[in-house]
């Protein structure tokens, strides 16, 4: 992301500029854009020319609009983001009032205002446009038959690609339908790779597993790359990373991420500080139950009390549609930042986010123990039964 121009007040009112340059600067500007915020951006219409004698015919213009957010749209597999609303400024070809879908595009630049530019937003602007943050791992969580090609970057676990194959089994005195079947799965993997992972970008792709079908796949599609003579697979072989998965499916991403020698190579990379930190939270939560929370009420409390070391947050919660409830989400980061506390917001298209959100998307680990927040838990629990 590209910032053109920014202009806020101490008050947090004002506008700022930006040039999506690539797919996940669109996840950036569709937690950055809210109801009620106004965009302007270039887009085409569809016009009416009414001509002396009466007939009509139409044509598509591009003009430029500005418009209130009512309707937020996002396709994370395409990538697009479409915003709908009514026309607040006076157009040639559109009338005030009317409503119109703007459709967010790479390298085109947009004008978002704000009321208010909280202090997530403009972190969020920061992140955005920073171009050490984006990460750079790629990862094939497999089992025969079955496998995701997957790109993680700062902000969201992306499934480029899913090859399902069926593979016959061996039966005796007939291996060949197996082999070939094995073959055509492993083809089918490679091509894969070699559509969806840049290696320019990419510094490390983690091939994972259960049993030895990483290492024979690895063994097979280096072979295939020395027979063809691909440059782009062995010029990158210690890219590769072979771990252990319990499945193909995505979910094995979280247990591959927590890997240690994973955990090791990507120690630059935001994703790998999310996973460490819940990590984090469960072990406290099994060995030192005091010290760990999670649920808005206690978190705030435990907020109240500068107790948060570190807190674990979901960016789904900013996109609350209650200006008050993201206010007070605002305003617990906020809190948390002034008392020397570590603010981690995870990504809802991470896998780590997404069981951040089967904690209610909010949790703490403490600096000391609060019993009487379990207490607290408890009484009301009692009343609640009686």
């Amino acid at each position: 992301m590209k910032l053109v121009y920014k202009n806020v007040d101490k008050f947090g009112d004002g506008s700022i500029v930006l040039i999506p340059e690539e797919p996940e600067d669109m996840w950036h500007a569709y937690n950055l854009i809210a109801e009620g915020d106004q965009v302007r951006s270039s887009t085409i219409r569809k016009v009416q020319n009414e001509t002396a004698t009466g007939s009509t015919s139409s044509s598509r213009m591009r003009t430029i609009l500005t418009i209130s957010v009512e309707t937020i749209d996002f396709d994370t597999q395409a990538q697009v983001l479409r915003l709908k609303g009514r026309n607040i400024e006076e157009n040639q070809f559109v009338k005030m009032g009317a409503y119109h879908t703007l459709d967010l595009e790479l390298n085109r630049k947009f004008t978002l205002t704000k009321r208010l530019w909280d202090s997530i937003a403009l972190e969020r602007v920061e992140t955005a446009c920073d171009p050490t943050q984006s990460a750079d791992v790629a990862a094939v969580i497999m089992q025969d038959g079955l496998a995701h090609v997957c790109l993680i970057t700062s902000a969201m676990t992306l499934v480029r690609s899913k090859i399902d194959v069926s593979i016959p089994r061996k039966r005796k005195g007939n291996v060949a339908q197996h082999e070939k079947g094995l073959a055509k799965f492993y083809d089918s993997l490679i091509q894969s790779i070699i559509r969806h992972v840049n290696f320019d970008v990419v510094k490390c792709v983690l091939l994972a597993s259960p049993g030895f079908v990483k290492d024979q796949f690895f063994e097979y599609m280096f072979q295939q790359a020395v027979k063809t003579d691909n440059k782009g697979l062995l010029e990158n072989k210690g890219k590769f990373m072979l771990v252990h998965s319990s499945s193909g499916f995505k979910h094995s991403l979280k247990e591959v991420l927590q890997d240690p020698a994973v955990v090791a190579k990507m120690s630059d990379t935001k994703a790998a500080g999310e996973v460490k930190a819940l990590e984090q939270f469960y072990t406290t939560l099994q060995c030192e139950p005091a010290k760990a929370f999670y649920g808005k009420k206690h978190v705030l409390k435990a907020a109240d009390a500068q107790a948060i070391e570190t807190l674990l947050i979901s960016d789904n919660l900013f996109r609350c549609q209650e200006v008050a409830t993201r206010k007070e989400y605002v305003q617990l980061v906020d809190s948390v930042r002034d008392s020397g506390g570590e603010v981690k917001i995870f990504s809802s298209m991470h896998v780590s986010g997404e069981q951040l959100a089967q904690l209610t998307g909010v949790a703490a680990v403490l600096r000391f123990p609060m019993p009487e927040l379990e207490d607290s838990e408890d009484e009301q629990s009692d009343s609640d039964s009686d």
